[in-house]
């Protein structure tokens, strides 16, 4: 009976350990992200009447679709989009949603493989009824503005149309009634625009031959159309102004003359009809306009707020071979005869020039000459030539601000080669422009930005120096108060503002008793500053965050008033301000604002509500959640926002309260994770530095965490981290290998802690902040503290780089793309934007300065490559070839010194791969090494091949074809 009931108890025992271990679910493989489901954050949209909320969902790789959901029950609609993400367009009143669907993704990979083109549809949904209508072979849309009865649809080409730089650009544009059904054709449309109130629509055709081509007018209402200008040219860059009362825009034409066509700017206004105004602008007669310039094709162009002035760019304007410099440019003002005549008669007197000093010497051909292939770099060059060829079509491309005041018929020259960088501000009454000439040698060597700052009176050109020698390192940004009328501006540990039509300055933060000096900023800026916010919509307040509060501070700078209450107390700190009136350029405090709240110490976050009218913040909501995405219905009180934390992806809440009270949730995202083994959440650890700093870290726990079981662990890192405590991390396919929710669901503890850095010290601020980090997660009797590993990509890679010279804390260590020798890498070149690396040493992430040659010791101490005979731990090294960031020679001469002391390495390199790795398949392969190197030193399983011995180059096709997931 004994051994009966024993038997039984056993079969019990046994079965119920089978169910536990059926239950148990399986942990997120790299092959499982391929068919993950998930939201795009980027592509979600709300009517303006708050009913509806689109979002695009699918899998990592697949095919797409796009969901409508009611924002006020559970009414949805999913409609397949294809490959591509799009975002949803919503008409003026909420009755209608239009979106692209793409070609599926199989089907888009083929065609791209055949390179046969690809096609877009468009769907357009009635909203009440959900009836839809399908547009093949679109190019564009547009709903007609604030009456959306319209929608315009732009066709793609027609298979085989001429194709070129003379082909002509115009397809069909079909204008469909939205209530009637009702479709009316337009060809050889290029470029069209509503008004704002959607009653007028401009367009341009570009045809066959310029056959008819012209700027037309179309009235919505009537379908009367008028034709503005005709001519044999080409139109562009239809830019109606706010009110949608006046439009300006290109015109092209060739001249004989001109290497280029020639541009004129078309301002219109005062709309009626055939007797609409309109004025034509090149500058051909205007001896102000500068010589051997024209009208750029790539400037903005656009009218002043009170219709007295058009601005566009201006850019060079090559004349032939054999024709005189000039003004330069096309019909306008004057008539198409006489600037052929002008043409003919400076041509003839070029070619008699030309033919004199052909007659006193008769060179080569040009075409017969073979000319060397240099390039020379010279000391005194402001930009180095490789910033210049990297910069080349920028160049190219440039256009000089310009303005065309109608009232006096006059020429303003805004910008010039000395003042390159201006900023039109609001009402257009005043500009400000920056002479970087002076400084931009010096810029471009230790990367500590100055600028002489200029005051431009847009109405003669004047221009007067406001500041000179301003250091911009410190805070970029001047804004100007919407009146147009005010700017303020950060220097030296203070905000002040300048009455610009009086010239006087204020200081704004003096009496204010805060720093607002940037006191988690370490890079190697002098005085950095706190966060500005901006005007207020009246232009009497601006709006500056010290350390953690937000200050309301009036113009003049004689009263500052806290909206936070001294909410340092609880670290507590206003991160940003949401912008969710889409038409109010500044700070309408007559309307509610909504500002996101963080809290430094205990890494919450939530939403604070300044009310209309009000003096004070009010905290709405703050607790161990990311809150982001904040907006507002267009034309009602319905708002709509992301909630997250570390274990609970992204899901959007919509609330019809102000206070967001009694928010729902409408979206379900990532279906997939109830199925796989998960993080069990994460751990805030405090600790301090070996310089004697209060830090903390971010641990998340592997899946099905135990307390008192230690787990192997990875420590991630790059600068500060614990910002994003609260952030889901979502399964992808990673840049640099890492993803921190696959290793969690394999069994991982992620450490991820804050580093501090010290001037001139940067690898040794991160040792001393994260050996420490590391002995403190060990202390909480989470971390095996055996089998702890270090990861980190570019200048985290940098780091574990330098660490594992200095410690043996680590088992193994992945670094990817590295720089290993501050010194040779100091004076090598960034080929990404071709400037030097010097600036990003001495401003910016690198914390060295002066040059090596002056600071020999810190260069030195602070360089992997020197104290590389001390490493022990296990390393791989990813660096790719075409690396612009990060020269590829500091990968390699890191991993020959480890390879020539014998030291346990492996480099990879994916062929033709910048600083991240941007193919899908080398991104794949990657993930997967790393997890097999981890994997292989930190739970025991057998090591990877590649690892072990190594694949000779002959065998590598046979080794990737051998592998289970490619």
């Amino acid at each position: 009976m004994k051994k009966t009931l024993l038997s039984l108890f056993l079969f019990v025992a046994a079965f119920s350990t089978i169910g536990i271990r059926a239950q148990e679910k399986p942990p997120l493989t790299w092959q499982d992200i391929a068919a993950w489901q998930y939201i795009r954050p980027y592509n979600t949209a709300l009517s303006p009447d708050g009913q509806w909320l689109a979002w695009v969902d699918g899998p990592t790789e697949g095919d797409l679709k796009l969901v409508l959901r009611h924002t006020q029950d559970t009414l949805r609609y999913d409609f397949a989009i294809g490959g591509t993400a799009t975002t949803a367009v919503f008409s003026r009143d909420g009755k209608y949603a239009a979106f692209r669907e793409s070609p599926k993704r199989a089907e888009a990979k083929a065609a791209e493989k055949a390179r046969k083109p690809l096609y877009s549809k468009l769907h357009v949904i009635s909203l009440p009824d959900t009836q839809k209508v399908v547009f093949e072979k679109i190019k564009d849309f547009g709903f007609s503005g604030e009456q959306p009865a319209w929608i315009a649809v732009s066709f793609a080409a027609p298979d085989g149309a001429p194709k070129g730089d003379d082909a002509p650009k115009g397809t069909d544009l079909l204008l469909y009634h939205l209530a009637t059904e009702k479709s009316f054709n337009l060809g050889n449309v290029s470029a069209y625009a509503f008004n704002k109130t959607g009653n007028y629509l401009a367009y341009t055709v570009d045809a066959n031959g310029q056959n008819g081509n012209g700027i037309f007018l179309r009235d919505m209402a009537t379908g009367i159309t008028t034709a503005l200008d005709n001519d044999k040219a080409s139109y562009s860059r239809i830019r109606w102004n706010d009110e949608g009362t006046a439009f300006a825009l290109l015109k092209a034409k060739k001249d004989e003359a001109y290497k280029t066509p020639v541009y004129s700017v078309i301002g219109i206004s005062r709309i009626n009809g055939d007797h609409t105004a309109k004025v034509i602008y090149s500058g051909i007669d205007d001896e102000h306009f500068p010589k051997g310039k024209g009208i750029s094709e790539h400037g903005d162009v656009f009218w002043s707020d009170d219709l007295s002035t058009l601005f566009f760019g201006i850019a060079k304007l090559e004349k032939k071979a054999g024709k005189a410099d000039g003004p330069g440019n096309a019909d306008s003002v004057a008539s198409k005869d006489s600037i052929k005549a002008d043409s003919a008669v400076i041509a003839k007197a070029d070619t008699s020039q030309a033919g004199k000093t052909a007659t006193a010497a008769k060179p080569k051909d040009k075409a017969d000459v073979e000319k060397p292939d240099v390039i020379i770099w010279n000391w005194q060059d402001k930009r180095l030539q490789s910033a210049q060829q990297v910069q080349q079509q920028r160049d190219k491309n440039f256009s000089f601000a310009a303005a065309y005041r109608l009232a006096d018929n006059r020429f303003i020259q805004l910008a010039d080669s000395t003042m390159r960088n201006v900023t039109i501000g609001p009402k257009q009454l005043y500009a400000l422009g920056y002479d970087y000439s002076p400084y931009e040698w010096s810029n471009s060597l230790d990367g500590q930005s100055y600028v002489d700052l200029y005051l431009i009176d847009t109405k003669n050109g004047e221009k007067t120096l406001l500041l000179e020698k301003y250091y911009q390192s410190a805070a970029r940004g001047i804004p100007f108060a919407p009146n147009g009328k005010l700017i303020s501006y950060y220097q030296d540990g203070a905000f002040y503002s300048i009455d610009l039509t009086t010239r006087q300055t204020y200081p704004l933060t003096a009496q204010v008793d805060a720093s607002f000096v940037n006191e988690k900023d370490d890079h190697n800026v002098t005085k950095p500053a706190t966060p500005h916010f901006g005007w207020s919509e009246d232009s009497k307040f601006v709006f500056i965050r010290d350390n953690y509060d937000l200050w309301r501070i009036t113009a003049d700078g004689k009263h500052a008033l806290s909206l936070s209450d001294n909410w340092k107390q609880t670290k507590t700190q206003v991160a940003g301000a949401y912008r969710i009136y889409p038409n109010d350029k500044a700070i309408d405090l007559k309307k509610p604002q909504y500002f996101a709240v963080f809290n430094d110490a205990t890494k919450q976050s939530g939403i604070a509500l300044l009310g209309a009218g009000k003096t004070s913040l009010q905290l709405l909501f703050m607790d161990d959640h990311g809150y982001s995405g904040l907006q507002k219905a267009e034309d009602k009180p319905v708002f709509t926002f992301t909630k997250e934390n570390s274990v609970k992806s992204p899901e959007w809440l919509v609330s019809s309260a102000p206070d967001l009270a009694n928010a729902t949730q409408l979206t379900e995202n990532t279906p997939d994770q109830k199925h796989y083994a998960w993080s069990s959440g994460v751990r805030l650890i405090n600790y301090v530095s070996d310089h004697g700093d209060t830090l903390q870290a971010a641990l998340y726990l592997p899946a099905g965490y135990e307390e008192g079981k230690r787990y192997p662990t990875i420590t991630y890192i790059y600068e500060r981290l614990t910002q994003g405590l609260n952030s889901y991390a979502m399964p992808a396919y990673p840049g640099g290998g890492f993803n921190r929710t696959v290793y969690t669901s394999n069994g991982y503890a992620v450490l991820m802690p804050d580093i501090k850095y010290k001037l001139n010290d940067p690898g040794m601020s991160a040792v001393a902040c994260v050996i420490p980090a590391v002995k403190a997660a060990i202390a909480t009797g989470i971390v095996d503290s055996d089998n702890v590993a270090i990861h980190g990509h570019s200048w985290g890679g940098y780091q574990t780089s330098f660490l594992i010279t200095q410690t043996n804390i680590f088992k193994a260590a992945a670094a990817g793309a590295p720089l290993t020798n501050m010194i040779s890498m100091y004076s090598l070149i960034y080929w990404n934007s071709g400037s030097t690396n010097q600036p990003i040493f001495e401003a910016s992430q690198g914390r060295l300065t002066p040059g090596y040659w002056d600071n020999w010791e810190a260069f030195t101490r602070n360089s992997p490559i020197f104290h590389i005979k001390q490493v022990q731990t296990p390393l791989l090294l990813l660096h790719n070839d075409k690396d612009g960031a990060v020269d590829y020679t500091q990968g390699i001469e890191y991993y020959n010194g480890l390879r020539r002391l014998n030291k346990p390495v492996v480099m990879i390199t994916y062929k033709g791969e910048n600083h991240g790795i941007a193919k899908d398949p080398n991104k794949k392969d990657y993930a997967v090494r790393m997890l097999e190197f981890f994997d292989h030193h930190l739970k025991g399983k057998p090591a990877p091949d590649w690892w072990e011995r190594g694949i000779d180059l002959l065998d590598m096709e046979k080794h990737l074809d051998e592998r289970a997931f490619r």
